[in-house]
């Protein structure tokens, strides 16, 4: 999974509403407000990156699959647009993403011998014992 995923834009339902702030601010300086719905169900998505979505436990993913996504921060529509699915796709990139597989790794003998030399050195001196190296 090296390229990312792509979004057809006819899935995605943007809706321009006022932006919700503190009452009696200037009518001026209140953005143009977008709020983004994307039926994660309905999509075109793989279907494991659907389930990883719905799995996801993120507040903006609602249980029957809907994700919402809200922009206010500019004053310009387009601007709020963009930013809205800038993070739908953020969050669809981050499921995308597999996880690395770590192995259990052995220590080496060397490492294990190092480690034994830090705790005798360690518990000497809380001890107060000289450290007397071998």
């Amino acid at each position: 999974m090296g390229r990312p995923i792509a979004i057809p834009p006819e899935e995605v339902e943007i809706t321009a509403v006022r932006a919700q702030g503190a009452g009696g601010q200037n009518i001026n300086k209140v953005s143009n407000a977008v709020h983004l719905r994307f039926d994660i169900n309905a999509s075109s998505l793989p279907e494991q990156i659907r389930d990883r979505l719905l799995r996801l436990g993120d507040h903006r993913v609602s249980k029957d699959g809907v994700v919402v996504i809200k922009a206010q921060e500019f004053r310009s529509l387009e601007k709020n647009r963009a930013e809205a699915l800038r993070r739908l796709h953020e969050l669809v990139a981050k499921v995308a993403v597999l996880p690395k597989i770590r192995r259990a790794t052995h220590p080496t003998r060397s490492s294990m011998a190092k480690r034994l030399e830090g705790k005798k050195r360690h518990s000497a001196l809380k001890a107060g014992r000289r450290v007397v190296p071998e």
